[in-house]
């Protein structure tokens, strides 16, 4: 009976990562329950310089998303300027949008630029978009023009 249960969570979690960004839409990075950023508290990289678990109990949903935060204090400075805190390309890979790609961006694997955050697919990717940041950023602004509205699965055939 365990394996039975094992196997149906294994199950569960490779369609939970299959549908990732359904709940939110194609521009938003979230899982299929609309939970962001992988539960990272957004506000945290701006203000404790690392990347932090936020709490299941300190919620705001914000654009058909759900964020984590820390503390009452970082819920708090996001609902007065969510913007100012919500990584770009929606929180999809920086490397990935700059070649026209939409992967899952990892919240431990980060930079603040110019007061935004951007996040890469694993610390080799990252590497490689530390080689030319303001090219890549560039480059993936001009992409997400054309990508933003686009499911991530299309942009790889």
């Amino acid at each position: 009976m365990t394996f039975f249960k094992s196997a149906g969570l294994a199950a569960a979690l490779t369609f939970a990562v299959a549908t990732s960004a359904l709940a939110a839409g194609p521009e938003l990075n979230a899982s299929s329950t609309g939970l962001a950023m992988q539960g990272y508290d957004p506000v945290a990289y701006f203000t404790l310089g690392e990347a932090t678990k936020g709490s299941y109990k300190i919620t705001v949903a914000h654009n058909d998303a759900t964020y984590w935060f820390a503390n009452e204090e970082h819920k708090a400075a996001f609902e007065e300027n969510p913007e100012s805190f919500l990584p770009e390309y929606g929180g999809y890979c920086a490397f990935g949008a700059a070649m026209g790609f939409k992967f899952d961006g990892d919240p431990q694997h980060w930079k603040i630029v110019d007061g935004e955050l951007f996040l890469n697919l694993s610390q080799d990717i990252q590497e490689r978009w530390s080689k030319d940041i303001p090219g890549f950023i560039q480059q993936a602004d001009a992409n997400w023009e054309n990508i933003e509205g686009a499911e991530p699965a299309s942009l790889q055939q």
